[in-house]
């Protein structure tokens, strides 16, 4: 998710972040295993120690024969996929359990909101391995350290010590691409243009668009060959809002990284849901939401925006659970 004020964001309230949580922790020591080494047991061991069963999109039932600290970094796919490979450097939708392997307890499941992790950028070695190689719709589970994991500190948010044995099991629910690709298209008479910095969008040039009309518009620049966005799905974007005619954006995520939400259950302005249900994944759209659609005639007093004003947004679609 990215960090930019919660006024400024095309969702209407702020959604709870877990990437800082679950890929880097820098918060201080808190183990709940001792500090010469392993968990306190001489017996604890890694993927051998696990039984998971469940089907791929559901929460898994893990069951624990005893404590689990490896030595090394362990993975096993344990439903194979029929998508999309992830090579290195691919984004991903996931669902992600995470369990204490001291403990032998669960501390963190996306499975419950039913809304997929984005992971993409930085991330610690069990995420990257528990995606790079693997195809859409697998579940794979990895064990390792928490050193390994999240730092030497291990993760406190999550009751993780930083002698403790940590578990993943991950279900990959779609492919999360870079950039747009696909068919380019002629964009309506009415929408901005696009001001760019070494091909990075920075802004709307409004000097040839047409005045704000009352109504919802929406425009493809690039038409992209991926799936269709429906309803309720998670989807991945990157984004620019700027007002008519105002000078700068009051928020974007191009020069960040990108962000999800699910789309048409109103979790974003009524603009977007309206409008970007139906794309496909790869394109490229220009919005202009009236008040409306927007943020309605209060305004939006923290991102300067006013109840009159109309808002345009460039829209980058680049994933969605599948």
């Amino acid at each position: 998710m990215p960090r930019l004020a919660a006024t400024a964001h095309p969702r209407r309230s702020r959604l709870a972040a877990a990437g800082g949580v679950l890929l880097l922790s820098t918060l201080g020591l808190s183990a709940c295993g001792d500090d010469e080494g392993g968990s306190g047991s001489e017996q604890a061991a890694g993927l051998s120690s696990l039984e998971v069963s469940g089907d791929v999109g559901k929460a898994p039932e893990v069951t624990f024969d005893g404590q689990v600290n490896p030595d090394e970094i362990e993975t096993e796919v344990l439903t194979e996929g029929d998508g999309e490979t992830l090579e290195a450097g691919d984004g991903a939708f996931a669902h992600i359990w995470i369990g204490n392997g001291y403990t032998e307890s669960e501390v963190y499941s996306t499975y419950e909101t039913e809304t997929p992790q984005l992971l993409n950028g930085e991330m610690s070695e069990p995420f990257k391995l528990a995606m790079e190689g693997h195809k859409v719709g697998s579940r794979v589970a990895v064990v390792s350290s928490a050193e390994d994991a999240f730092g030497e500190s291990g993760n406190p948010q999550l009751g993780i010590g930083n002698k403790d044995g940590v578990v993943f099991v991950v279900d990959l629910m779609g492919k999360v691409i870079d950039e747009p690709a696909g068919e380019d298209r002629e964009p309506a008479k009415w929408a901005p243009s696009l001001v760019e910095s070494d091909g990075v969008i920075t802004g709307l040039d409004f000097a040839d668009a047409n005045k704000p009309s009352k109504n919802l518009l929406d425009t493809t620049l690039i038409k992209g060959e991926g799936a269709v966005v429906e309803k309720g799905q998670t989807i991945a974007v990157n984004y620019l809002g700027q007002v008519y005619e105002a000078k700068k954006p009051f928020d974007e995520s191009y020069s960040k990284d990108p962000t999800s939400f699910k789309i048409g259950v109103g979790a974003v302005v009524t603009g977007w849901d309206k409008t970007l249900v139906g794309k496909t994944v790869g394109s490229r759209v220009i919005l202009s939401i009236p008040p409306a659609d927007g943020y309605g005639p209060q305004g939006n007093e923290g991102a300067g925006i006013k109840g009159t004003d109309t808002l345009f947004f460039v829209v980058d679609i680049l994933g969605t659970t599948s």
